[in-house]
């Protein structure tokens, strides 16, 4: 039976548009994504997300309504993403482990290659942006 990693993902809008990172290391490098990570044992999904976003991207954000959960299975693994609205409190989103970000509106939501896990929540986002 594979193992499922818990992970968390910030869905971070603004004017109308959303946060995306570009993978920069590991089996998905190059990979778009939101950002986030996996949710340590003891955290809650809210304070694992607060934490990946300090570590990852200097920022301190508001973790708002779960928008989302996906359940997708990768061949080596299942994962499971709780994905949350944020809004940025403090600090300046920058890419520590990342490679690039881009700021996406409605009509270029697809102009990146998001991973296989990732695109439910961009149809679902399709919808909200509208």
């Amino acid at each position: 039976m594979k193992k499922t990693l818990y992970v968390t993902a910030a869905v971070i809008i603004e004017d109308g548009k959303v946060f995306a990172t570009q993978r920069g290391y590991g089996e998905f490098k190059d990979g778009w994504e939101f950002p986030g990570g996996k949710i340590e044992n003891g955290e809650t999904p809210e304070e694992a997300l607060r934490r990946e976003i300090m570590e990852e991207l200097d920022t301190k954000v508001t973790v708002g309504e779960l928008f989302d959960t996906v359940e997708y299975d990768y061949p080596e693994f299942h994962l499971s993403m709780k994905c949350y609205l944020c809004r940025v409190e403090e600090g300046d989103l920058v890419l520590k482990e990342h490679e690039n970000a881009k700021w996406l509106d409605k009509d270029h939501l697809f102009s990146v290659d998001w991973l296989p896990a990732d695109i439910e929540i961009i149809r679902h986002l399709e919808e909200e942006l509208s």
